[in-house]
């Protein structure tokens, strides 16, 4: 007899659909199972456990020829996502569930050898693409529940075990499908563990960090060993907007794929912040496998990506990055096809002046000749160096700074700028793809930022004297444009280019 059901492969960061059909024919002495469809070592593996689970649940096993076959035959299929919908064909096939009750249901759900499910990565895009193609209900195991829930259209039912789905079927109205309240997730408040007025001094870096958070700019902070480098970094995502609805989704389903979202959490609310240590490689960073996941650029999407001790990555990783930066994602090339994962990110970097860290400072002695000092610097490429809107020297804290209570310039007053300066910005840009200022195209440059005979004067000056290339002119009118929004002024000022123009030390020839 044949069953059939649906279920979903992650393909990127989206799902597609994959028919699961089991047909018990032939009957023999000894059962043989034929698992067709490109499945991968993890499908093909399903076998042993679905077997195992249908029968420790109680149910009599096929005898005969099994075939099972996942459709479409030339997608791919990997993982153990399979499991649930497979021995419920298979039940099917056996007439324990009516074939018919299976149409309108998808389906996902890793099964232990005693019919128990175990959560299985990417529930969420599963969900959101079974809203999509009008699919009634999706059987999920119960620890992914809440997260498929978040994509609303869609009845998600909580299953944690394969005699619940059979009594599903059988028995439906004695299950209550899954609800979570998307409205409650952006009421409590944030955390406020980190703030910027936990810095003493640095009000200068403060402001640079103001002016980033509120265009999305790329930074690099440049400062000798201690000066509070990281301790800065750490604190920007206090003065960024919060997710929208659909950035959240967004980053929800990069989360659930990756297999890192929080089990008590239906959706991430809060900006990521990730920090990969210099030692990461190249799929690290951007993704990597046979079939690939996102790497850490993809689960910084909508957030900040911190590349601490930035010359100390390897030049190839540091290199992946200039694509992302400009288009905000990252496309792979495999065997199998191309794969494209959301990337857009705000990036901030720091580093060190010299190996030693100390070059130029007034408290230790540089140990570095002019030699080590340029290989340490030339890490770092030209074309990713221009590509990095803001260059920061972060200088130490005085004696008097350090001793001092005074508290600085907090999250929250910095943050009220920001949200402004974004509000600008949406206004600005509304019904283009345009977000921010960071991410205007060239067209969108000339129409507003339009300079005056004095900015169009101060520009060449500064164009020739750091001998700035055109990409790196581009970033210092997005700049300009930001502190102009800052300043709530339509028309880009000489102040503003002056100061962003200020924000290129590494462009400095002496510096």
């Amino acid at each position: 007899m044949l069953a059939q059901t649906y279920s979903a492969a992650i393909v990127g960061v989206e799902a597609k659909t994959v028919a699961i059909e089991v047909n018990i024919y032939e009957p023999t002495d000894t059962p043989v199972i034929t698992l067709v469809g490109l499945p991968d070592a993890a499908i093909r593996e399903s076998r042993e456990r679905i077997w195992s689970a249908i029968a420790l649940s109680g149910y009599r096993l096929p005898h005969g020829r099994t075939t099972i076959n996942l459709a479409p035959a030339d997608l791919r299929k990997s993982g153990s996502t399979y499991d649930l919908p497979i021995a419920l064909c298979v039940l099917s096939a056996l007439d324990f569930v009516k074939v018919e009750l299976l149409a309108g249901t998808m389906m996902i759900g890793e099964l232990a050898l005693n019919g128990s499910l175990r959560p299985i990565p990417g529930a969420l895009p599963v969900a959101m693409h079974a809203q999509q193609l009008g699919m009634k209900n999706l059987l999920v195991p119960a620890e992914n529940a809440e997260e498929a829930a978040a994509a609303q259209g869609v009845q998600v039912f909580a299953i944690r075990h394969l005699c619940e789905a059979v009594e599903f079927f059988l028995n439906p109205g004695s299950f209550a499908p899954t609800r979570v309240d998307l409205d409650s997730l952006w009421k409590v408040p944030d955390d406020g563990g980190l703030d910027f007025a936990d810095v003493k001094g640095q009000e200068s870096v403060k402001r640079a960090l103001t002016v980033a958070a509120a265009g999305s700019h790329a930074v690099i902070m440049i400062g000798e060993p201690g000066c509070g480098k990281s301790m800065l970094a750490k604190r920007l995502p206090s003065i960024l907007p919060r997710l929208t609805i659909e950035e959240a989704l967004e980053v929800t389903k990069i989360y659930s794929i990756a297999g890192v979202l929080d089990r008590h959490s239906s959706l991430v609310v809060q900006r990521p912040f990730r920090a990969p240590h210099h030692t990461v490689s190249d799929a690290g960073l951007v993704g990597g496998q046979a079939m690939p996941r996102p790497g850490e650029l993809s689960l910084a999407h909508r957030g900040v990506l911190f590349l601490d001790e930035l010359p100390e990555f390897r030049r190839n990783v540091l290199e992946v990055l200039r694509q992302p930066l400009e288009s905000g994602e990252v496309t792979l090339a495999r065997a199998m096809g191309s794969f494209t994962f959301p990337a857009r990110v705000m990036l901030v970097a720091a580093m060190n002046p010299c190996p030693c860290g100390y070059y130029g400072s007034q408290r230790q002695r540089c140990r570095c000749n002019s030699m080590q000092i340029s290989a340490y610097r030339g890490r770092i490429s030209g074309p990713l160096l221009d590509r990095i809107d803001l260059h920061i020297e972060v200088m130490p804290i005085s004696e008097q700074q350090m001793l001092s209570r005074r508290r600085g310039e907090d999250s929250t007053s910095m943050r009220a700028k920001v949200l402004a300066a974004r509000e600008r910005q949406r206004a600005r840009f509304r019904g283009t793809a345009t977000i921010d200022n960071a991410s205007m195209n060239s067209r969108q440059l000339d129409q507003y930022c339009e300079l005056d005979a004095e900015c169009t004067g101060m520009m060449r000056q500064v164009v020739s004297s750091l001998g700035l290339s055109a990409r790196a002119y581009d970033r210092i009118l997005r700049v300009a444009r930001t502190l102009a929004d800052l300043d709530d002024q339509d028309r880009i000022s000489s102040v503003h280019i002056c100061e962003a123009a200020n924000y290129r030390v590494l462009d400095r020839q002496k510096w």
